[in-house]
């Protein structure tokens, strides 16, 4: 969609979600802002606000069904919503933990899901606009093959981006664009953590703004850096005979913390 004035981006408080409620930030911008820490939202409410915007906040945790809908339902009119708040963790110091499979698949697709229906409804409604609003979807370049290093992150982000694929043609006829965003390796506080190479590590202001570029342009996959989509695109073409054993020494990312509590 052209010009959205009103948008909606959860887990704005860093990364990449702080970067595109930055780069969308102007005058005459209505922005709705989600995360679960004040304090670093409250941080995101400034930058954006010192650029022109008007910003609402509102803290709470995605994967509580009832108060996202309940937080979408009472804002007016939404042009472009962006599921962008996720969770990363992986299999270093040895296989996931149940605990932390279902902790990344609740955040990352059930988190998308509480999202996105309320607002499809809403765009719905719009009789009176056409193209009556735009969902992004942030996946990841992880969800385009299984990686042993990350199964149960790079699954969610696989069902993030099937799920929006098929949303796209389905949504179409009522003129509401859907778009799947598929980022490598971006330079955020959860890539931080991360104690091994990146390839193609790209700097999260360069991500929003390839974003707000490919979105205004209403692409349908959204996916870059272009050499480490390339490669990846290709692993997944190839036999498994080939891949499994390079993938397989892949190193692991961290896992959550917070499971262990």
């Amino acid at each position: 969609m052209q010009n959205p004035k009103n948008i909606l981006i959860t887990g704005a408080s860093s990364g990449i979600g702080r970067a595109l409620a930055i780069v969308y930030s102007a005058p005459g911008i209505n922005l709705f802002l989600c995360g679960r820490n004040s304090e670093k939202l409250g941080q995101t409410k400034t930058f954006c606000e010192n650029l022109g915007a008007k910003v609402f906040l509102e803290i709470l945790d995605v994967t509580n069904e009832f108060a996202v809908k309940n937080w979408v339902e009472k804002i007016d009119i939404l042009d472009l919503v962006i599921a962008n708040a996720g969770i990363s963790a992986g299999t270093a110091g040895g296989s996931e933990s149940f605990a932390q499979v279902k902790k990344i698949f609740s955040t990352n697709l059930d988190g998308v899901l509480n999202l996105i229906h309320p607002a499809i409804e809403k765009m719905k409604l719009r009789k009176n606009k056409f193209p009556r609003g735009q969902i992004a979807l942030i996946s990841s370049l992880a969800g385009m093959r299984g990686l042993p290093s990350s199964p149960a992150y790079s699954g969610s982000k696989a069902a993030v981006k099937v799920y929006g694929e098929g949303l796209r043609g389905n949504l179409a006829p009522f003129g509401i664009a859907v778009n799947v965003i598929c980022p490598g390796y971006i330079k955020t506080p959860m890539t931080d953590v991360n104690d091994f190479p990146m390839p193609f590590l790209m700097s999260v202001e360069k991500c929003a703004a390839t974003i707000k570029r490919d979105l205004a342009k209403n692409k349908s996959r959204i996916a870059f850096p272009f050499p480490l989509y390339f490669v990846v695109w290709l692993a997944a073409l190839l036999s498994t005979k080939i891949t499994d054993p390079i993938f397989a020494k892949l190193p692991g990312k961290k896992a959550l913390k917070e499971e262990l509590k």
